[in-house]
């Protein structure tokens, strides 16, 4: 293991031993997970909290900056249960759950149960894709959902440290684009894949509702070192997701939405490249040119001109629906979202 997990590792442990001796129990913050008819991907995290905290944190979550000062509880057991079916799984060294567990289950949007010894029994989101989907969504976040318009090096800690998440502020348009290919598309998943840590996961689910997006799966990160180098990388966090999303339903074609500041063209570029029969369209936000500078500038539209696959690019949702509409993508007959809102 890489030196810098050692550390963090002994830190872990002192933080966690020193918060059991204070009486601090396991919660678990539940994640929007997703699934097959056949399998689920289970996700959340157990957090080390005082008594009088506890339901606070299960019912609305850790918020901004407190989120990253919770006690991550390392190689929690924890109980998962799906229409009965009781199965023990083990987070990771960060208190991370993020499993697949064999189970059978309906179309649709489910609910399941974690609990771990000591802690109440929550409740957690799965959206199920049909067996006769076809067609799904991933989106990024940053500057594809929401504006950021901040260096990269500096985005992610100002919206996790600084900024209110009532002070977000959603890109033009995409929450409608989103919402009809929603109704036109009712059976398939959509997936949001960020490189933003988990701790902010209830914030970003938080302001997606808010701000009328669909709801999904959320796909986020762990900071900090891996077992073999210092910090984690965003780009292979979400090269990883995309090829797990393709291996997960191998006969899906996914429409890929993210921007222009160079990662997500590329990234998509690779999966098209790789696996053109499961990309259906990229579908790339154009920065203006002050997001642009910022975002450490942007590749070029006609890179992707000989792709086998739609490129379409627009400064807002207005801009690419209305590609969407004259490629027929928004008809009946494809199915990129979900049709409901998640169980509570």
């Amino acid at each position: 293991m890489h030196r810098a997990a050692r550390i963090e590792n002994r830190y872990h442990d002192f933080r966690e031993r020193r918060a059991r001796r204070r009486g601090h129990r396991a919660t678990i913050v539940p994640y929007t997970g997703y699934g097959s008819t056949a399998w689920v991907r289970v996700l959340g995290r157990v957090l080390l909290t005082a008594p009088s905290k506890s339901q606070r944190t299960e019912d609305q979550s850790v918020r901004g900056w407190r989120s990253f000062t919770s006690v991550p509880s390392a190689h929690a057991e924890v109980t998962v249960d799906i229409a009965g079916t009781r199965t023990t799984v083990i987070a990771d060294r960060g208190g991370v759950i993020d499993t697949t567990v064999q189970a059978t289950l309906t179309a649709g949007w489910q609910t399941i149960s974690l609990s771990t010894h000591g802690g109440r029994t929550v409740e957690a989101p799965i959206f199920i894709v049909s067996d006769d989907s076809t067609v799904g969504m991933v989106s990024d976040i940053d500057d594809t959902v929401m504006v950021t318009a901040l260096p990269r090096p500096f985005l992610a800690a100002w919206n996790t440290f600084v900024l209110d998440e009532h002070a977000r502020t959603p890109t033009p348009g995409m929450a409608v684009l989103y919402e009809r290919l929603r109704h036109a598309n009712p059976d398939s998943p959509m997936v949001y894949l960020s490189t933003g840590a988990w701790n902010v996961a209830p914030t970003l689910t938080r302001f997606l509702s808010r701000n009328l997006y669909p709801a999904g799966a959320l796909l986020l990160t762990d900071w900090g070192p891996t077992h073999d180098r210092w910090f984690r990388s965003g780009s292979e966090h979400k090269r990883t997701n995309l090829l797990r999303l393709v291996d997960d339903f191998p006969s899906m074609k996914w429409l890929l939405v993210g921007d222009d500041g160079q990662h997500d063209e590329q990234l998509y570029g690779e999966l098209v490249e790789s696996h053109p029969d499961n990309v259906v369209a990229v579908l790339i936000r154009q920065l203006s040119i002050g997001e642009a500078v910022l975002a450490g500038g942007r590749a070029k539209a006609e890179a992707h001109s000989s792709s086998p696959v739609p490129w379409l690019y627009a400064p807002d949702g207005a801009g690419l629906s209305e590609q969407l509409d004259a490629l027929g993508l928004l008809s009946q007959e494809q199915q990129v979202i979900q049709p409901e809102v998640p169980p509570e």
